[in-house]
């Protein structure tokens, strides 16, 4: 994987871009100041961006210049937008071990992207008591459950004819 900086301001935002991140800047840019950049911002052969957003907004926050890409030329139009999709929704399929997260947390500051509140509350609470939402980057709808006209079965996933 080649690695290459670019101009910020040759850099096109997704003008579609499904996610709404801006919530989200201040902790990417902290991290970013922190850490330094882990993640390049992927973009197209005409600059465009297809994931780093936040990234990139964090990036103008900060006053940089400059920011590394990756350049993904292998992908379709079709791949770009499914990558798109898929570069943000995929986190949402994990969930916490809170018994590992509350090891993790030990020694560690609020460069994490939980609060200095966050991090006392785990502190005291034992793992079941964490709320689960704290841990969502954004609450998402209740999932709906699918009822079988015929038996009554319900399920999250399945559709019945």
């Amino acid at each position: 994987m080649k690695i290459i900086y670019k101009q910020i301001s040759e850099l096109i935002p997704y003008i579609n871009n499904p996610r709404k991140n801006d919530h989200a800047v201040d902790a990417v840019a902290s991290s970013i100041k922190n850490f330094g950049w882990q993640q390049p911002i992927v973009i197209d052969k005409q600059n465009e961006v297809i994931a780093g957003h936040t990234r990139l907004k964090a990036a103008q926050k900060l006053n940089l210049k400059e920011v590394p890409c990756y350049v993904a030329e292998n992908l379709t139009d079709s791949q770009i937008k499914a990558y798109r999709v898929a570069d943000n929704r995929v986190n949402e399929e994990s969930n916490w071990d809170f018994d590992l997260l509350k090891i993790e947390l030990q020694g560690i500051d609020e460069f994490t992207g939980f609060s200095k509140q966050d991090l006392k509350m785990f502190e005291s609470l034992k793992y079941e008591e964490i709320p689960e939402k704290i841990f969502d980057e954004v609450d998402q709808p209740e999932e709906k459950k699918i009822k079988c006209p015929n038996c009554g079965h319900e399920d999250k996933k399945s559709k019945f004819k």
